[in-house]
């Protein structure tokens, strides 16, 4: 399904954007909109894109490499809301300490002209 591949390329320029720790091209996957809720794992929803840009530089910047790999699970569209849902394994190397981390992730997406903007990511932790 051509839309389906659309959508997963949306969520692939988001984690390919968090890997690289790119910044403007984190602006380009958003929605800037003051509806869009971020939830990193562990922590409290931010909410508004001002919020989510403010903890996303403060990760890249406290953040010295970073390896993601994804699971996608499943990949669903209605209209114009799209969600991917995933396992993210991250890899991430700050302050000479290293961590991984393995999350279960939901990704939702707005389709808004011929684009689709992440509006939501929500990751929770897998405890095993």
């Amino acid at each position: 399904m051509q839309d389906e591949q659309v959508i997963l390329d949306a969520n692939a320029a988001f984690y390919r954007a968090f890997e690289k720790k790119d910044l403007v091209a984190m602006q380009k996957v958003w929605s800037h909109g003051i509806a869009s809720i971020c939830v990193h794992p562990g922590r409290g929803e931010l909410k508004g894109w001002d919020a989510i840009e403010s903890s996303w530089q403060k990760i890249f910047k406290n953040t010295a490499y970073l390896e993601i790999d994804t699971k996608i699970i499943t990949v669903n569209r209605s209209g114009d809301l799209a969600y991917v849902v995933l396992i993210e394994k991250v890899l991430q190397v700050a302050q000479r300490r290293q961590q991984k981390a393995e999350s279960m992730a939901t990704n939702i997406f707005e389709r808004m002209g011929q684009d689709w903007y992440l509006v939501h990511h929500h990751g929770s932790p897998i405890v095993s």
